[in-house]
């Protein structure tokens, strides 16, 4: 009786260890499925004497500020996998991120379909880009192979940290940075573009100008945000998601991450998430911030900052704010996950004949070497265009995480274009990341082409006018493809 006993009690000790082992392993829970998480930096920092771009003439780099990262998160509910990297570039060419994306897939169970991988769109960084938005070089140079490599890496990486975790997303209101930076004017004189032409609108006119009339567009103050922690409350990461442009305010040369990489540190410090093994990390995510910036057009006399100064102010209102609406999130033990992507077909901007007689006739004109120079190098930009391919298939994707949707747009996106994403999208909640998967200039709406003004000329927009109309249409097309049931 005594060794029937207690053959019973270690029988009964070893099931109840190998529950414990599958559940610490993720594989059981109540439902039967386990959400995990797992996240981890790669440092894609380059070498110095890489150009340095966000200028309207690049400089190579001469120092480094602080380093550089593809922030990576990976999500999985047990039947899907899901991974945002955010990368600190000021805009990442597809086929970079395509060739990221085959390495991952060939490495892990991860789809194409299902990683989204996006630029900060910091302007001190070397650049990733090539030659062209829209002419793919036949070969990818040493830093853009490295930048592949090192972001499907941090996937891999992060996939090696998975653990059992518990998920909640929320948002808050940062109002005080974001302006608008196109503004009608009074001025004809502030309002010339360089294909000899008169705009209606301006950016970034003269501060406290007496000629500012009001701005073109609205600013989107939000900041949402999600957040992953272990069973246990240890911060794993955290994903902000705010549509303000860079700050800059750096000396000339250096290459830093801008306010997205002071937030990514102000936000571990706001959750008590140093020196942690894994290590906690921070990622912040440019929204939809085309046409807003953090300058405040109407004081004549701003406050003079120094050096990196107002970019740490910046992420510090932004990380408090942060901070403070994650005290009231309610965290989930598990939410499905899903995602969908395509391609949309878009006509390239071509110029005219007038056009290019206008720029055909400065070649021989030597006056107003102001002008000449801005005009110089919008003839260069349209020449580009004149060779690139009639059409470019752009690459759009969507996420499901419970009932937070977020959408992923490979252009600089007008404010109104996101915050229209959010009034149709079908989910609870939904935010906007641009410059992902590719980057293919500025996306304007219809009526901000009709105002003119830096984003809107071609070259800086190169794509057919009407082309986020269509892209919002094909979003919400694949965020109802999520809803449907599964046959």
């Amino acid at each position: 009786m005594l060794n029937w006993n207690l053959r019973k009690i270690f029988g009964t000790f070893a099931s109840c260890l190998v529950l414990a082992m599958f559940i610490e392993q993720g594989f059981a829970d109540e439902a039967g499925k386990v959400f995990r998480a797992g996240a981890a930096t790669s440092n894609i920092t380059p070498p110095l004497g890489e150009m340095i771009v966000g200028n309207w003439q690049p400089i190579p780099a001469t120092n480094v500020h602080d380093e550089l990262h593809a922030r990576c998160l990976v999500l999985d509910d047990g039947d899907t996998q899901l991974a945002i990297v955010l990368c600190d570039n000021v805009g990442i060419p597809r086929e970079v991120f395509d060739l990221a994306k085959q390495q991952i897939q060939d490495a892990t169970d991860i789809p194409k379909s299902h990683l989204l991988l996006a630029a900060t769109h910091t302007h001190s960084a070397t650049t990733a880009r090539g030659k062209s938005k829209m002419i793919q070089d036949e070969a990818l140079t040493a830093y853009q192979t490295f930048l592949a490599q090192r972001i499907s890496d941090g996937v891999r990486r992060a996939l090696a940290q998975l653990e059992p975790a518990k998920i909640g997303w929320g948002s808050a209101q940062e109002p005080s940075e974001v302006f608008n930076r196109r503004w009608f004017v009074d001025d004809p004189a502030l309002l010339s573009n360089p294909f000899g032409g008169v705009d209606r609108v301006r950016m970034n006119p003269p501060r406290g100008h007496k000629s500012l009339n009001r701005p073109a567009g609205p600013t989107d103050p939000e900041i949402s945000f999600l957040s992953v922690q272990s069973t246990e409350g240890r911060p794993i990461a955290l994903l902000a998601n705010y549509s303000l442009h860079y700050v800059g305010g750096v000396r000339p040369g250096d290459v830093s991450a801008d306010y997205f990489g002071y937030f990514a540190r102000f936000i571990e410090q706001k959750l008590n998430a140093r020196d942690q093994f894994p290590p906690f990390v921070g990622i912040l995510s440019n929204g939809t911030s085309g046409d807003v910036n953090n300058i405040n057009f109407t004081d004549a006399k701003p406050h003079r900052y120094g050096r990196y100064e107002k970019m740490a102010e910046v992420a510090e209102k932004v990380a408090s704010r942060v901070y403070e609406a994650h005290q009231q999130i309610e965290f989930h033990d598990w939410v499905d996950l899903d995602a969908a992507a395509t391609d949309l077909e878009l006509k390239t901007r071509k110029p005219t004949e007038e056009m290019r007689a206008h720029f055909a006739a400065l070649d021989e004109e030597s006056s107003d070497t102001k002008r000449q120079g801005r005009e110089a190098i919008y003839a260069k930009r349209v020449a580009n265009l004149d060779k690139a391919p009639d059409t470019v298939d752009v690459p759009l994707q969507v996420l499901k995480i419970g009932d937070l949707g977020i959408a992923a747009i490979p252009f600089e996106t007008f404010t109104e274009t996101g915050l229209e994403i959010k009034a149709k999208g079908p989910l609870g909640k939904t935010f906007t990341i641009e410059l992902a998967n590719g980057s293919y200039g500025y996306l304007p709406t219809p009526e901000q082409h009709r105002l003119g003004g830096y984003e809107t000329w071609m070259g800086t927009n190169n794509v057919q006018l009407d082309a986020s109309e269509k892209i919002v249409d094909t979003l919400m097309e694949l965020f109802e493809s999520l809803q449907q049931p599964a046959q």
